[in-house]
């Protein structure tokens, strides 16, 4: 049966676009068919191949992400909902989630295209808004201020429980994935992306309270825009929404999984070593 692959690109790297014209010479080579979102197909100068993001996922075998983590969070958005896994190749600099060096990757998709990777899984998170879906996340939820220069207010309740009103610039709602992102900047904990947990980061917090919480998978967190400075919504630096003062998002663990096809030979604390320049002693 005929493989089915996904490519989709970062669009202001010369060197990406070049990697993703030796995947469809590989692909071309292998019997493999190639989609891509429209614009990357666009950009590539082959139209023919584009589809719309949303329909990426739906009939394609694997996905396969060139550029950085960016990339690989575009990319997850498109095809997880379909149980797509995603491998990644790293165009950029060191990421977290983008494992394969350019050199590798013809020997990649060999390894695919003979099932001897292995499948990842990871947690996302579910956001919602009055019942109504805004979409899954890999990394984060953020409520954010609006207006530069103004803090926002935002109360947070657990699992039903009011817990604390927070005013900061921010808060930021992550899985151990995303704890290497935009939670580890505003200092939240380091986790291991395998493990299961929801973090609740404050960003630039103007108050005496000023930790992450780490909580339980299975929590809900509901938050809730006080006073009267609108707020901005994002999943996984994607602006998804406005809230104005009175309205609610609520955040849980999601059924969607992230899946990343992976060699095992990139693991996670040597990743951290070489981001933090940390040594053997």
């Amino acid at each position: 049966m005929t493989k089915r692959l996904g490519i989709v690109v970062h669009q202001h790297r010369r060197a990406a676009i070049d990697y993703a014209k030796r995947a469809q010479a590989w692909a071309g080579a292998n019997d493999v068919t190639v989609s891509m979102p429209l614009v990357d197909a666009e950009l590539l100068g082959c139209p023919q191949l584009g589809v719309a993001e949303p329909e990426l996922g739906a009939d394609i075998d694997a996905g396969l992400s060139i550029g950085g983590d960016g990339t690989m969070l575009r990319t997850i958005d498109m095809v997880a909902p379909h149980g797509v896994p995603v491998l990644g190749i790293n165009a950029g600099t060191l990421g977290y989630l983008a494992e394969i060096d350019p050199s590798d990757l013809e020997t990649a998709l060999d390894s695919w295209l003979a099932s001897e990777l292995e499948v990842q899984e990871r947690m996302m998170l579910e956001v919602s808004s009055n019942d109504v879906h805004l979409g899954v996340a890999l990394n984060e939820l953020v409520i954010e201020r609006a207006q530069a220069g103004r803090t926002v207010a935002i109360k947070a309740s657990i699992s039903g429980q009011a817990f604390t009103t927070f005013h900061a610039d921010g808060l930021i709602v992550g899985t151990p994935t995303g704890s290497t992102a935009y939670s580890l900047s505003a200092g939240g904990p380091i986790v291991e992306p395998d493990f299961e947990a929801i973090l609740v980061t404050p960003v630039a917090p103007h108050m005496v309270f000023d930790r992450s919480l780490v909580l339980a998978p299975s929590t809900e967190v509901e938050l809730e825009v006080e006073g009267y400075r609108t707020a901005a919504v994002t999943l996984d630096g994607r602006e998804i929404a406005r809230l104005e003062p009175g309205e609610k998002v609520l955040c849980r663990r999601s059924e969607t999984r992230a899946k990343f096809l992976v060699t095992g030979k990139r693991n996670f604390h040597a990743i951290l070593k070489e981001k933090f320049g940390l040594g053997d002693r």
